[in-house]
């Protein structure tokens, strides 16, 4: 008799995704003797909640049959009474599957962006250091389709293009370190995966605390949106996320070609050639160059690229725009320079 089919699916995904990390690095499964110390290590980041034990329970199954190390760290963020013995918690149940090795790393959140993303910024921080310190190949995260929807409507809510509308990626971060296995798979078939199993979890309150977009968003927005459309809402988000990150890395790549045809010889953008471009392609091209320019690519929303679009579009002599960074950019004789003032 096989697996519980809720663990058989998140096996399954693991699996796959081992399977692409091998393939990304020359190997293929059963080329490398299990506890090789060269075998590449693949760490799970595991907050103790149902989604991401029951990815580090896949991964202490199916790491070992592809001759792979699995490792584990779970991030203390200090956010509440008890969490560094929450952490110290997580830590035993990662050994006890098997994990090796494992660690807690505490850090300090700051205050920018608001508490979610600024938990966020450290929680990556952390990982990317854990990963260079340990010489990991990846590090999968525990996100699932649910995850995905609700990032797909807080991306809509901003208001700032088809890419944030496009969601998490599989894989993302330097040289594709990050990896999210469970983005087919809902939240329940996680949890339900936990429980057959009998590994317990740990429900973070702030999950559950309404002063938290996030949380607002899964206990009420989108019961309410099922409620009115009908079951399939996630499902059908974490789809649009997936044909809109197809639209956006093409348009990505339509603009890095056409950027070398609207610069000048001295590498100025010619205003002309840039109104020739479709809009969603110019705009790629001005965001390209205020980041290049130095304006933070987190702070870069929306509307400052519509302001400068308009010195191309919509030219009456209009002074210079401000962008985030003390970027400045100023249409100069039918050119138009994007620089720190």
């Amino acid at each position: 008799m096989g697996p519980h089919p809720a663990v058989a699916a998140i096996r399954l995904a693991v699996r796959r995704v081992l399977t692409d990390i091998l393939d990304d690095h020359g190997r293929t499964p059963g080329q490398i003797p299990h506890e090789r110390p060269s075998s590449p290590l693949v760490l799970v980041a595991c907050s103790g909640g149902a989604d991401s034990m029951a990815l580090a329970s896949a991964l202490a199954f199916e790491a070992p049959r592809l001759g792979l190390r699995a490792g584990g760290v779970t991030v203390d963020h200090g956010l509440q009474a008890g969490s560094d013995l929450r952490a110290a918690d997580v830590v035993v149940r990662l050994r006890e599957l098997g994990l090796d090795p494992v660690e807690s790393v505490a850090v300090t959140v700051g205050r920018g962006g608001g508490p979610e993303a600024a938990a966020r910024d450290a929680r990556y921080a952390a990982l990317d250091t854990a990963a260079e310190r340990h010489g990991a190949t990846a590090v999968l995260l525990g996100h699932t389709r649910d995850d995905q929807a609700e990032t797909v409507l807080l991306g809509l809510a901003r208001g700032s293009g088809i890419r944030s509308l496009s969601g998490m990626a599989a894989v993302s971060g330097a040289d594709g370190r990050y990896r999210r296995p469970f983005l087919q798979l809902d939240r329940q078939t996680a949890r339900t995966a936990c429980m057959v199993q009998s590994l317990p979890v740990w429900d973070d309150p702030h999950n559950a605390d309404p002063a938290y977009t996030r949380s607002r968003l899964r206990h009420e927005g989108l019961p309410a949106l099922e409620k009115a459309l009908g079951k399939g809402v996630v499902e059908a988000l974490a789809r649009t996320a997936q044909l809109s990150r197809d639209d956006a890395d093409a348009l990505d790549a339509w603009a890095g070609r056409a950027e070398a045809g609207v610069r000048d010889a001295d590498g100025r953008l010619e205003c002309a050639a840039l109104h020739a471009l479709p809009p969603a392609v110019r705009r790629r091209v001005l965001r390209r160059a205020a980041i290049e320019a130095g304006a933070p690519a987190g702070s870069l929303f929306a509307r400052h690229i519509e302001e400068v679009d308009r010195l191309i579009t919509g030219w009456r002599g209009q002074g210079a725009i401000n962008l985030p960074g003390r970027v400045v950019a100023r249409r100069q004789g039918g050119r138009l320079v994007i620089r720190q003032g």
